[in-house]
This record gives C-alpha cells, structure tokens and sequence, in this order.
C-alpha cells in the first residue's frame, strides 16, 4: 500500500539532515525520540543507489513513520544527484531558454523524470518549484535557477512543474516565499534587504505564490522587506500573516535552513521566533548533531494548525501515474534541437 496520509500526531516539527551516507547509532537514536516530520539529503549521504535506499529505509523505522525524504534536485547547479545516480541537468534558465514556446511541455517531463529518479531511490519530497521572478540584478546564486522574469510566465512553469513531480509521486516544495527574486546578496551568506513597494511586490514577486497557493509545501526565504517588517520573512507574522491571508497559501511552510547566515541568532531562538511568526516547520540541513538537538528542543511537536497542515500535504502522496517514459524523453530531446522543434 502507497504510504499516503498516514498520520503524524506527536511527531516533531522539524525537517533535518543527516551527518552521512549512513546512520549512526546516536542519530538513530535521537530521531527515535524527536520523530521528525521529514529528513532532507544532500552530497555527503549519496554514494550509491542501494547505500541511498538503505539510508532512507532506516531514517523513516528511525522516525517511525513514511517520513517524506527531501532533495535539493532543481538541475544545473542545485542539484544533489549526479551521475551515474540521476542525469545531468542544465539549468532550469537555460532549459526554459532553448525549449522556447514548448518550455511548460519540456519542464514538466523534466519533472516527471526527475521524480522517477528520485521515487527510485526512495526520496519522495523535492525542494522545487523554484518560482521566485528573476530580474536583471537577481543575485548570481539564484538567477539561473529561475524560471524567468514574468510573474504570469513563472507561475505556468511553476505549476507544470510541480504536476511533474506530483504525477511521479514525489511531493513538490515551492520556494522561496513570498518571493526572493530582487535579492542582490546570497542568503547562504548574507541578509537581503528589499525596498520595493507593497504594491510592487504584490504584483509581481508574490503573484506566482498566489497562483500556486494550493501546492502541499512551501518554503520561506530568507530576506526582509523593508516596506512590510524590519524583520526577515522566516521570523516575520507580518509577512506570514501576509502569506496565509493575501496569497492565500494554506499548506505546510517550511523554514529555509535555519543554520543559512542571512539569520543572526542562536538556532534555538530562531526556531522558535520562526514558529511563533507563524511556520509550521523547521528545515535544519547541516547535519551537525549538536544543531540539531538544540533546532528539535525549540522546535516541539506538530500541533494544531500545524499538524492539520502536514496531514494534509502527506495525503497528496500518491503512487506515480503510468507515464511513457521514451516520450517524455523525447519531449527533452526536441527541446535540445531548438525551440518549436517537432
């Protein structure tokens, strides 16, 4: 039986990483007691394809639950699997770009393959849609991984992108909200700092956020918005309240990695101005043991509001549809010979 919805009452509000390609005794033991909602992987816990299955296998007896299992997976620089373990994506821009009129086509059955990728090892969660609008000083860390510069554009792509990995059974993370497209710095490193108008933002970085208001997952970004809160928007009830009540996103929000150095603070008292802002919860990615057991204190158990939410975005888990693997291949390879290519 596909795991779907199955319950998650008393687990943590917390979605962590793992130190390495295996588990250890004391992480084994510590998610036995936090039961995390989820986990997340990165380079350091992929070796092989078998040594992945094992790791994921264990990490949810660890929870004891189907924990859903994130990966970074967008293709181009953002993308944890490489060959031989997944294909090697372009960028998300740059697949957009030479797909030309065909781009919602072409990025869904990029979608639908990745997702067989991933369901294949066992990760059934993947931190895309990616629908933040590029502009022309968007920070080089991120401009290649958008979909564009038109909100109405992003948001089509957006979503024929997260039918790609629903239809393939792997529940899709839109990122990052409300929107993290006019950053000029690296959040991994640095605060951005936003000083467009309200009216500005509505219109264009939150509207494609509004139009997929009704996808299982979300993430926060980390930046502020000056004309909204002096705060960032991980650790801002104006700008969650802003979230749930004028985009109208009523499924799970994740925090961006809480240790990223755009947030000055102790991990503790991040996490838990993080919930109290109004996430539901949060995603720690370093697998540093230490940080995890002082992010899963602060953190707690999924309650109310919260745990209706993951209820929720568990039950859009469903076993992936039947798909013509060669013709969606096909799709990608007549994008490859240039935009309207039949």
């Amino acid at each position: 039986m596909y795991p779907g919805g199955d319950p998650v009452t008393g687990y943590g509000a917390c979605i962590l990483g793992v130190e390495g390609p295996r588990l250890t005794s004391r992480e084994r033991a510590f998610f036995g007691q936090v039961r995390p909602f989820g986990f997340i992987l990165f380079a350091r816990n992929l070796e092989d394809a078998d040594q992945i299955r094992v790791l994921c296998t264990q990490l949810r007896e660890a929870a004891g639950h189907h924990a859903p299992i994130l990966i970074d997976q967008e293709g181009g620089r953002v993308q944890r699997l490489r060959p031989p373990l997944g294909r090697d994506w372009c960028s998300p821009m740059d697949e957009i770009a030479r797909a030309g009129t065909r781009a919602n086509e072409v990025m869904y059955a990029r979608a639908r393959l990745i997702a067989a990728e991933l369901l294949d090892l066992g990760i059934d969660a993947n931190c895309a849609p990616l629908v933040d609008v590029a502009t022309v000083q968007t920070h080089a860390f991120l401009r290649d991984r958008c979909y564009g510069g038109d909100p109405a554009t992003v948001a089509d792509i957006g979503r024929a992108v997260a039918d790609g990995l629903l239809d393939g059974g792997v529940l899709p993370v839109v990122k990052h909200m409300p929107g993290h497209g006019r950053a000029v710095v690296d959040s991994h490193f640095d605060l951005p700092r936003v000083d467009a108008a309200p009216e500005d933002l509505l219109t264009r970085d939150f509207e494609p956020f509004r139009r997929l208001c009704d996808l299982p997952l979300g993430m926060t970004g980390h930046l502020v918005f000056s004309a909204l809160d002096s705060a960032p928007s991980t650790t801002s009830a104006k700008v969650m309240g802003l979230i749930r009540d004028e985009i109208g996103f009523d499924g799970l929000i994740m925090t961006d990695d809480i240790s990223m150095k755009a947030l000055q603070g102790g991990l503790g008292d991040l996490s838990a101005q993080a919930l109290a802002a109004g996430c539901d919860v949060i995603l720690h990615c370093n697998g540093v043991f230490e940080e995890m057991v002082e992010v899963a204190e602060a953190s707690g158990r999924l309650r109310g509001a919260a745990e209706a939410r993951a209820i929720q975005a568990l039950s859009a888990r469903r076993p992936p549809l039947e798909a013509d693997m060669a013709a969606l291949e096909a799709r990608l390879t007549g994008a490859a010979n240039g935009p309207g290519h039949v």
